[in-house]
């Protein structure tokens, strides 16, 4: 019993001290992983780092990835503002329903996505099937790996923004239209420049989760090379071929990108915040 109660009052004392937990646990779970892949891969010299992280069809796949989930982001930065103002705006029949769907990417399994996402786009599908006489092909192309980025990546900024567009009053509307502002003018000018630190942290939280997506992507898309390869799929190919170094190489690059964009979310929040105080 002595021994129970010296051992519980020894746990009592660490957790009076809440940030040795925190860091604590933030350094197994996040630290030492990523220094584990950061010693892997400056563990090689660096003429062949450099070859691997610059070669053509990792070229290739950057281009893909960050250019596909770029306009992915930037398509959603305009549909998704429009879907969080009308969700919080305006009432209709089955708004909760809708309300809901939009975390549906949230919770579908990323491989269930992209069955779901290639089935409907295929050339038997029901969008497939409409696209295909007009010789629009989405599935198994690079436009399937936009259409998967652009799904998954929706509920960051619709979720970014409904908060934001909740806090503005109304009152502030009603006095631009009595000082004679047109509904344009009162958006553009008035509301918008009020939104857009949330709508730049929605598209950067989207481009970044577009960035990472593997499992849609790796099922609506062929996956070849100079074509529709991306890197995180690149990535599980070198694995499967029990190249550890290139594997590593190339998820250090992501990495790195990966702590650039979490850079300047933290930067877009915080100038939100200085913007609407």
């Amino acid at each position: 019993m002595g021994r129970g109660k010296t051992a519980i009052a020894a746990i009592q004392r660490w957790m009076s001290f809440p940030w040795v937990i925190t860091l604590g646990y933030l350094g197994v779970m996040l630290v030492l992983p990523t220094a584990a892949l950061i010693a892997k891969a400056v563990s090689s010299p660096p003429a062949e780092f450099w070859e691997i992280a610059t070669s053509e069809i990792a070229v290739s796949a950057y281009n893909v990835t960050f250019v596909t989930a770029f306009l992915a982001a930037a398509l959603n930065g305009v549909f998704g503002l429009l879907l969080a103002w009308v969700l919080v705006r305006y009432e209709f029949p089955g708004k909760r329903w809708v309300d809901a769907a939009i975390d549906l990417p949230f919770a579908l399994p990323t491989a269930v996505a992209g069955i779901t996402l290639a089935t409907v786009y295929s050339e038997e599908g029901w969008i497939g099937s409409l696209l295909a006489p007009l010789g629009i092909r989405v599935a198994f192309t690079r436009t399937g790996v936009f259409v998967a980025m652009v799904f998954i990546s929706l509920p960051f900024v619709v979720r970014t923004l409904q908060p934001v567009i909740h806090e503005i009053e109304r009152e502030i509307e009603e006095s631009a239209w009595c000082l004679g502002a047109t509904e344009s003018q009162t958006f553009w000018k008035v509301l918008f420049p009020t939104l857009l630190p949330a709508i730049l942290t929605g598209v950067v939280l989207g481009f970044s989760r577009a960035i990472g997506e593997f499992g849609s992507v790796v099922i609506v898309a062929s996956n070849i090379p100079f074509e529709d390869l991306i890197a995180p799929v690149l990535v599980f190919e070198r694995l499967e071929n029990y190249d550890y170094v290139g594997a590593t190489v190339i998820g250090f690059v992501l990495l790195i990108i990966s702590l650039i964009l979490i850079l300047v979310i933290n930067l877009l929040q915080q100038w939100g915040r200085h913007y609407n105080g």
